[in-house]
């Protein structure tokens, strides 16, 4: 597996990383996500990312590879509290969502610590960018990043507070590539790109029924892309391998609850970046498609 350096952190990253929603919000089972981590561990995953606000993920984590804590860089968010509609800004709210974290996660120390989506009006007024700064002050967190789209994402850009940006970049979410990623590179920010494979919005011919997934379905049908009508697993190839070609992107994040399936993403990944032609040919569709309102998806 790939390793990239990641930004202007000491970490060399696998370029394919571990999204920790689906074990909590699927209510994956303690042995379930031991088998999945330690083997992607295994085969070489070194990136294991997650938030507060998974319902159970940080707990799952910690059971299964806080024993192999040397073995992985460990990112975690922070401002929801237990439920990602609630947020907790509040620097002493910030601190405590740390300190839980850890707990939960069985370390004394994140590689990163990121506010999750928080807004730019309260980005603005710097205590929550405070806040982060006194847990890595505190050495409870080596980096401290920012988590989200938008305006947002580009204000936390622009303050120079955050060494990292996890934003969302895929197939049918490309406006971090224009708005947001060429900040990030010349501020030699490590990047996260999550929803990579845009949920696989298309993997079936009816619009779904989880409303996560339902903009990047609506996109997909207009996008239209050749490669999406063929062998699933060759379209998901196709889409994950274009997000780790967007110049800046440092590691990919994709979540499951299978065991074995990370190994799998992994030597789809191992083919290689896209050729020049096709990367080229599907950002050509999205500039020639995408609506003004196609904003990055939380």
């Amino acid at each position: 597996m790939e390793k990239r350096a990641f930004g202007k952190t000491d970490m060399k990253v696998s370029i394919l990383g571990f999204g920790g929603a689906e074990i909590g919000f699927q209510g994956a089972s303690a042995r379930t996500v031991e088998d999945l981590l330690n083997a992607a561990l295994d085969q070489g995953l070194n990136v294991i990312d997650t938030a507060e606000c998974y319902q159970g993920s940080e707990e799952l984590i910690g059971t299964a590879v806080a024993k192999r804590r040397k073995d992985f860089y460990l990112f975690t968010k922070c401002g929801h509290g237990s439920r990602y509609d609630i947020h907790q800004w509040a620097p002493e709210q910030i601190e405590a969502s740390i300190d839980r974290s850890l707990k939960r996660l069985k370390t004394d120390y994140l590689d990163l610590i990121q506010l999750h989506s928080c807004d730019e009006a309260t980005l603005k007024k710097g205590e929550v960018i405070d806040a982060l700064q006194k847990a890595k002050d505190a050495g409870k967190a080596r980096y401290i990043g920012y988590s989200g789209d938008g305006a947002a994402a580009k204000f936390a850009i622009e303050s120079g507070a955050f060494d990292t940006l996890q934003t969302s970049i895929s197939i049918a979410d490309q406006e971090a590539i224009d708005l947001t990623l060429p900040l990030a590179l010349a501020k030699n920010m490590g990047v996260i790109a999550k929803r990579p494979i845009a949920n696989a919005a298309w993997k079936t011919k009816a619009r779904p029924n989880d409303p996560y997934a339902q903009p990047y379905w609506e996109r997909i049908q207009k996008l239209n892309y050749s490669f999406i009508n063929g062998n699933l697993g060759e379209s998901i190839a196709v889409a994950l391998r274009f997000t780790l070609s967007v110049p800046g992107v440092h590691t990919a994040i994709v979540g499951t609850t299978k065991p074995g399936r990370w190994k799998e993403n992994a030597d789809l990944v191992n083919r290689g970046m896209l050729g020049k032609d096709e990367f080229d040919g599907i950002r050509a569709k999205w500039k020639d498609t995408a609506g003004k309102d196609w904003i990055g998806q939380v």
